[in-house]
């Protein structure tokens, strides 16, 4: 039985998530880095995301959560959000955790059957453990804050946000 449950799931504030990426840029490290964001917003996934992005829709991802898996294996540091972070977004991070707590951290990226996912950076042999959050509020907190900012968000369309969203 798994020890991961939607209330072990950590959270990340917006300003947070801003300073990591900001520094994953500034080291050139943002694309194929050791940071990776997941944006699990269907329908609603329009008026922009936050840069470098992965879009996987939560109603696709049971089948694509080895895809997902793959290409996470090798990141410190994963955050999911929707557009609050209520329900699919912490829905998807705790799938994503539960199902890389059965397949024994899926090769190597730090964790293993027994240990808590989200545990802070804590080693094990030899690698640091999956860092994985929940962003605070979803992409809508983020956007009040990061939408016209081109260096974290693309595709923003400030008149979808205006009208109430």
């Amino acid at each position: 039985m798994s020890l991961i449950t939607l209330s072990s799931l950590e959270r990340i504030t917006a300003p947070k998530l801003a300073e990591l990426l900001l520094a994953a840029d500034t080291a050139n490290t943002a694309e194929g880095g050791s940071i990776a964001v997941v944006d699990v917003r269907d329908d609603d996934h329009i008026g922009g995301h936050i840069r470098s992005s992965l879009h996987f829709p939560s109603q696709s991802l049971d089948a694509m959560m080895p895809t997902l898996m793959r290409k996470l294996a090798d990141k410190e540091t994963v955050i999911f959000h929707c557009a609050l972070s209520q329900q699919r977004g912490p829905g998807a991070a705790l799938q994503y955790l539960r199902e890389k707590e059965a397949t024994g951290g899926n090769g190597g990226n730090g964790g293993s059957g027994g240990e808590k996912a989200t545990e802070t950076g804590a080693k094990t042999g030899g690698k640091k453990a999956q860092r994985v959050y929940v962003l605070d509020r979803g992409f809508v907190g983020w956007q009040e804050s990061y939408g016209l900012d081109r260096r974290l968000t693309e595709a923003y369309r400030k008149e979808l946000w205006e009208d109430g969203y």
